[in-house]
């Protein structure tokens, strides 16, 4: 067990080093100079050379990156091209928000999808078994930011219950806080919700049709009751699979979520940093959420660890 879990660091570690690589190299291939655009059209050529010197690009492209990648592990992403701010605090700041935003919605998809996808299973030759798989399908197929505008139309505007916009800090007023991340969260959620609603029912469908648990019923037990007991633990294992993709896929969702409801995040940040050509702040943005993907994986490396016995022994 002990060497599986070296492997997956060290995998994790490899991967990471690839990943700084790679979106440094792509920052670096797109066109434009960033003293230039920092500066405007109008710079004298001293001028631009001295910003250049500041910026640290005037420098060969392999000390630019040992330079930048030194400081991540530190929390240090360097200084903003255009606003001549520290972009750490910025994305510590940001970050915070993004999470809350995240865990609250896998949260809350996953309250919708395990009991559902369970009894979808369960009940899936009867009307409503049949038709939670049809509206999960109708759930996978509407995008976050259309469900986001359609719960802001019906509860914001028409309703007027919750507000259409704007980020509360939990600490500042808990009250506020709810009622502005409830749109937001459920917009996120139920789109998840629905995909992970119908890869729960088809894990729970496959475990029922194994020998054991028509074993475990031929001793007596109920169908629930078997499942509970002897299914679940090995439904949880591609489940797990799903969730950590679709965590990803979240993370990725909650940078338009965050630009429809006005959300101080960390894709707001990025998309700021994309329209104003900060190529140094959208580089450490994407590192970081490429970060948070990376971490997910390795957690779910070490949870199959210990979820499934046939991996440890095997290990």
């Amino acid at each position: 067990m002990a060497i599986r879990l070296l492997v997956n660091v060290v995998r994790f570690i490899v991967t990471y080093v690839v990943a700084t690589v790679l979106v440094f190299l792509v920052m670096r291939a797109i066109p434009g100079d960033p003293a230039q655009v920092a500066l405007g059209v109008n710079a004298t050529p001293e001028l631009l050379e001295s910003t250049r010197r500041e910026f640290g690009t005037d420098r060969p492209l392999i000390v630019q990156y040992f330079d930048w990648v030194g400081g991540l592990p530190f929390g240090d992403f360097g200084t903003s091209y255009v606003t001549r701010q520290d972009i750490s605090p910025l994305v510590a700041d940001r970050v915070q928000v993004s999470l809350i935003l995240v865990v609250l919605a896998m949260i809350v998809a996953l309250l919708i999808a395990i009991p559902f996808g369970t009894f979808a299973a369960v009940r899936h030759r009867n009307p409503s078994g049949i038709l939670i798989s049809g509206l999960s399908q109708v759930g996978v197929a509407l995008p976050n930011f259309l469900a986001g505008i359609l719960l802001v139309v019906v509860f914001a505007v028409g309703l007027g219950w919750l507000p259409a916009n704007g980020w509360t800090p939990p600490a500042e007023d808990p009250g506020d806080f709810l009622r502005r991340v409830i749109l937001p969260v459920v917009a996120l959620a139920s789109v998840q919700g629905a995909i992970l609603t119908r890869y729960v029912r088809s894990a729970v469908l496959e475990v029922m049709s194994e020998d054991y648990l028509r074993t475990a019923r031929a001793k007596g037990l109920g169908r629930m009751e078997a499942l509970v007991r002897h299914g679940l633990r090995n439904a949880a294992i591609p489940v797990l699979t799903v969730t950590s993709v679709q965590l990803a896929a979240l993370i990725i969702g909650a940078v338009v979520i965050e630009r429809v409801f006005v959300i101080p995040g960390l894709g707001s940040m990025l998309l700021d940093a994309v329209g104003n050509r900060d190529l140094l702040t959208v580089q450490s943005v994407v590192m970081v959420l490429v970060s948070i993907t990376l971490i997910i994986n390795l957690v779910v490396d070490i949870l199959y660890t210990v979820l499934d016995p046939r991996i440890r022994k095997k290990a």
